[in-house]
C-alpha cells in the first residue's frame, strides 16, 4: 500500500471516528436536527450538482458550480460539516466550540493542503487555461461573476464515477441517527 493510501485511510478513519463520537455524545434537539439536515441537504446539493460535472485530471471542469467556485466539492463538505455541528447539540458555548474547531482543521489544515497540491497538479496537466481559470474564479466561496458557461452539462455516469451516492448514503444515516437520538432525548 502506498504512503498516500496510507495517509489517506487513516484520515478518513479519523474523521469517521470523530463524526461518531459527535453522534454517540450529544443530545440533539428536534429544531437543531432539522436545522443542521438543512445545511447538510445544501451541502450535498452542491457536492451533487459538482459530482455530475467532475472527470478529475482528465479535463479541466469549468462547467456547473465550478463555473462559480473552483472547490464545490470542499464548499458542500465546508457546510455539512457546519450542518453536523449544528446538529449534535452539546449546548450554545460547547456547539460555538464544536463548529469553531470543526472550521479550524477546515480552514487551518484541510483547505490549506489541497490549495498547495491541487492548484499545481492541474496546472501542470491543463497549463494556461488553468492559470487563467485559477485566477478568475475563487478557491471556495462562490463568485458573482461566473466563469463563462462551456455548455457541458450535469451526467449521471460522471456522478456514479465519482461515487457520491456513498455519501448520500452516510450523510441519510447520520441524519435518521441524530433524529432518532433527538426523538429519544426529548423523550426523557
Amino acid at each position: 500500500m502506498s504512503e498516500r493510501s496510507t495517509t489517506e485511510i487513516l484520515r478518513l478513519t479519523l474523521l469517521f471516528a470523530a463524526i461518531l463520537v459527535l453522534a454517540a455524545t450529544s443530545h440533539p434537539r428536534p429544531w437543531s436536527v432539522v436545522t443542521g439536515a438543512v445545511l447538510v441537504a445544501a451541502g450535498e446539493a452542491v457536492r451533487v450538482w459538482a459530482a455530475g460535472h467532475l472527470y478529475k485530471t482528465h479535463e479541466l471542469i469549468t462547467s456547473g458550480p465550478y463555473r462559480f467556485t473552483r472547490n464545490p466539492l470542499y464548499l458542500g463538505r465546508f457546510l455539512i460539516l457546519t450542518g453536523l455541528g449544528v446538529m449534535a447539540w452539546y449546548g450554545p458555548l460547547i456547539n460555538l466550540g464544536v463548529i469553531g474547531l470543526g472550521w479550524l482543521l477546515f480552514f487551518g489544515y484541510y483547505m490549506p493542503r489541497k490549495e498547495r497540491i491541487e492548484p499545481a497538479r492541474l496546472e501542470q496537466v491543463h497549463g494556461e487555461a488553468y492559470r487563467r481559470y485559477f485566477e478568475a474564479v475563487p478557491a471556495l466561496f462562490p463568485t458573482l461573476r461566473p466563469w463563462p458557461d462551456n455548455g457541458q452539462r450535469w451526467r449521471a455516469d460522471r456522478f456514479a464515477r465519482n461515487r457520491e451516492h456513498w455519501m448520500i448514503v452516510g450523510l441519510l444515516l447520520l441524519i435518521v441517527l441524530f433524529a432518532v437520538r433527538a426523538v429519544y432525548d426529548a423523550r426523557l
